[in-house]
């Protein structure tokens, strides 16, 4: 489908320090990453896969096209790198998957026969709570 080595080259990464609660070294270390993919530019992908990824993401998608992800929760730049690729890696797959047309089944006889029996049983039930009218 596609090649994951053109696209990681494709990726840029941008390292930021993290938001929170401060500590003695928060301030002097930037460990959040952020990934930046321009779909339209993107050599990776074929015109029908740019399409069908434009379609499923395009609310995460800016108006140029660039998807933007953010990872800030570890420590660790390098896990931070690691976390934001497999996600991103995550959201293509499922963005490339094609979802299987739902046929329509009939209701079989037996379920409908079974359901309007038991409706006969409940109002019978019911029938019976009454006092006898005498006519």
């Amino acid at each position: 489908m596609y090649d994951k080595g053109v696209l990681l080259s494709e990726l840029n990464f941008k390292a930021t320090r993290s938001s929170g609660a401060g500590g003695q070294h928060v301030n002097k270390v930037s460990s959040k990453i952020e990934l930046s993919f321009n779909l339209i530019e993107s050599g990776a992908f074929d015109d029908y896969p740019k399409v069908l990824i434009q379609e499923k993401l395009a609310s995460r998608l800016t108006k140029d096209g660039v998807l933007i992800l953010q990872c800030d929760e570890t420590r660790s730049q390098h896990k931070n790198k690691e976390l934001v690729i497999k996600r991103f890696f995550d959201i293509i797959n499922s963005a490339l998957v094609i979802a299987k047309k739902r046929h329509p089944t009939k209701i079989p006889k037996a379920v409908i026969w079974k359901r309007l029996k038991s409706k006969r049983n409940l109002s019978e039930k019911k029938a019976n709570r009454k006092k006898p009218g005498f006519n």
